[in-house]
């Protein structure tokens, strides 16, 4: 890798982030072992399968297994190690607060650590946490060893890419020091490298993700009000982002957004405030909209078929954006349980999607095809914006429900030639 120097670094996490930490820090040229809790983890791992679906990972770790391993053993992962990352989960507490007993599990394991350096964390944390770390740190012997926020930015479907060419790596230091340690781990990657302290660090990560659930949020209320007035949101949308000033980026309507992040990211940011004694209205009303957008859906179906007791619906794609098998917080899981309350009998299709027998699910019924899914459906909803979608036989399709009806939950399809074909086509913000 000529002259970049090579380092031993050891990733705590087999998760998205911490797989592709690690596996494009091994790219990169370093020596990475990815230390996970998980047995049955670390055996697809050193068996070479890769546990997750993340489009490229599975070849990256493939192409650097001389430089990457796989362990479940505390000493293997530190041995030598000079990094060491912490990329595990902080999923959402009881009182909505994120549950950092995972963080604080792995930062206590590295007392004794004799060759590290910098401890690093890229697991979103609450702003102030960097704070706490440094004085368990202290506490544990390692006052010698410098501490870092390395917050993450990629998107799932596009990870890989993302973490080589990032719009900005950003590291939190109080120590400039260690800002170098952690800027040059990147080097070689396509991207700015932005220093600043930790505590700004930690809040740029959730100020992120919440501007962009913000602005899903937004176009979703004005597809509401398009409806109304009879305007189109997809035109609107367009127009709207050529304004250099804003963009293009998320300013699409839909059924609501969910996933590993946003959902969780924004009520901890909302939570956080709340425990500073400050109330983020807008952040809250971005919330209420998501919740109530994909609720709508259902209203506007049941309105549409007069009622849903007994009534066959196809959804049409289950994890929460294409590209990924992930399910957490997946628009379809609420779309799932309303149609059930309602009555309804609920189909499903999805080619990556894998829900588990846990409810709603245990109470559906998968399909290989999304013509299955439908076949004597009275109505069906574009949940995920799966590219197979737009290659139905819609046709054939219209022919072999039992009511052509079609909720567009995504805007994936041409309202017109729907129509064309037969079709009661209900799109979001579209008259």
């Amino acid at each position: 890798m000529g002259d970049k120097p090579e380092r031993r670094v050891a990733v705590f996490g087999a998760g998205y982030i911490g797989l592709v930490t690690g596996a494009c820090f091994a790219e990169l040229g370093h020596r990475v072992v990815v230390r996970d809790i998980d047995p049955e983890k670390v055996r697809l791992l050193r068996a070479g399968d890769v546990p997750i679906y993340e489009p490229g990972l599975g070849d990256l770790i493939a192409r650097n297994k001389e430089r990457l391993s796989f362990t479940l053993d505390l000493e293997e992962a530190l041995d030598g190690a000079e990094v060491a990352y912490v990329c595990v989960d902080t999923p959402p507490s009881a009182s909505g607060d994120a549950d950092l007993s995972r963080v604080w599990s792995v930062v206590r394991s590295l007392a004794g650590a004799k060759d590290l350096k910098a401890v690093v964390v890229k697991s979103t944390v609450p702003v102030g946490t960097g704070s706490r770390v440094r004085a368990v740190l202290d506490e544990s012997g390692l006052g010698h060893v410098g501490y870092a926020s390395n917050p993450e930015f990629t998107a799932e479907g596009t990870a890989v890419h993302d973490f080589l060419h990032p719009d900005r790596v950003v590291v939190g230091a109080s120590d400039e020091t260690v800002a170098r340690l952690v800027a040059d781990l990147h080097r070689g990657v396509e991207g700015p490298v932005v220093t600043m302290d930790v505590r700004s660090a930690e809040m740029v990560k959730l100020a992120s993700n919440a501007l962009l659930a913000t602005k899903i949020s937004f176009i979703n209320e004005i597809a509401t009000l398009c409806e109304k007035t009879g305007a189109d949101v997809t035109e609107v949308a367009h127009a709207v982002g050529l304004d250099h000033r804003l963009g293009p980026h998320f300013l699409r309507a839909g059924i609501g957004w969910g996933g590993s992040c946003f959902p969780k990211d924004s009520e901890a940011l909302r939570q956080l405030a709340s425990n500073t004694g400050y109330h983020l209205q807008l952040l809250s009303a971005v919330i209420d909209v998501n919740n109530l957008q994909k609720r709508r859906a259902i209203q506007q179906l049941n309105d549409e078929l007069g009622t849903l007791a007994g009534a066959r619906v196809a959804l049409l794609g289950l994890t929460f954006k294409p590209g990924t098998d992930d399910m957490r917080e997946a628009p379809s899981t609420v779309l799932a349980s309303r149609l059930l309350a309602e009555g309804a009998e609920v189909r499903c299709w999805d080619p990556m999607a894998r829900p588990g027998a846990a409810e709603p699910w245990a109470s559906t019924t998968r399909h290989p095809t999304p013509e299955l899914a439908m076949a004597g459906a009275d109505a069906a909803i574009v949940v995920t914006e799966w590219p197979q979608l737009k290659e139905v036989d819609w046709a054939a399709v219209a022919g072999a429900m039992r009511r052509p009806v079609l909720y567009d939950g995504r805007n994936l399809l041409d309202p017109a030639a729907m129509r064309a074909l037969g079709f009661t086509y209900m799109g979001v913000g579209r008259p």
